[in-house]
């Protein structure tokens, strides 16, 4: 009897002991972290059509084409104890040919970074100019910026963009093709860039000049000589 009753103890433990762990990993292990993948599978998910959606919106800002033109590269390099990094600065100049332009620069270890930096800064830092008949300066202009001194004049048609290279890739992306410049005191093109820039914000146009005086067009023509069929015609062909 004694035997008897110590089996019959012994096998319902065991089939205890044998279900238990399976109980225990089942909420744990199965359904419970089944259920939170799935929640995490979800908010991954959600990030993903998130960031989907900022990168249309990206996208149709920047859908408009651009200009861009590599000015310069320099190899950089910093010593550290363990020796030298090298790395790479470019210089860039962005536009959309109808009289918007920026510039800028970015450093990285590789030279397609560095200019995927640069184009970036180029495209927030880009200002607007106003140009005459949509090829040439309304006036001349000076600008200087450290030892770099920038005289940039309006040309008739067919005359060119007559300018060195730094001065040339702005031209080209803002849109003018005929300009006279002469650049002096420096070599350095970020400062030859900067200086550009400079003289180019200055530029202004007639309609905006009339409009902050309260006079027409047609009224700031003539004070140059000319008759007052000639102003009115110019003044109707002006255009920014």
């Amino acid at each position: 009897m004694a035997d008897e009753n110590t089996n019959e103890v012994v096998a319902p433990v065991e089939g205890a002991e044998a279900t238990a762990p399976t109980e225990g990993r089942g909420p744990g292990r199965g359904r419970g972290n089944r259920g939170g993948g799935d929640r995490n599978r979800g908010e991954r998910g959600g990030r993903g059509r998130r960031d989907d959606r900022r990168g249309g919106n990206r996208d149709e800002e920047q859908g408009e084409e651009l200009i861009e033109k590599l000015v310069h590269i320099n190899r950089v390099s910093k010593t550290v104890k363990g020796g030298k990094r090298f790395g790479f600065a470019a210089l860039v100049v962005v536009g959309d040919g109808k009289g918007r332009a920026g510039f800028g620069h970015g450093k990285a270890r590789e030279v397609p970074e560095a200019i995927s930096k640069a184009t970036a800064a180029a495209k927030k830092a880009m200002v607007r100019v106003p140009l005459k008949e949509g090829r040439t300066l309304h006036h001349d202009g000076l600008g200087h910026f450290g030892a770099g001194k920038v005289t940039v004049r309006s040309a008739p048609a067919g005359t060119g963009i007559i300018a060195g290279g730094p001065m040339r890739a702005v031209f080209e992306s803002l849109g003018v093709a005929d300009v006279v410049t002469k650049s002096n005191g420096t070599s350095n093109p970020y400062n030859m860039i900067r200086a550009t820039f400079a003289a180019l914000v200055e530029q202004t146009s007639p309609k905006s000049v009339a409009q902050r005086r309260g006079k027409k067009v047609a009224d700031l023509l003539r004070r140059g000589g000319a008759s007052a069929d000639v102003a009115q015609a110019d003044a109707e062909a002006i255009a920014e």
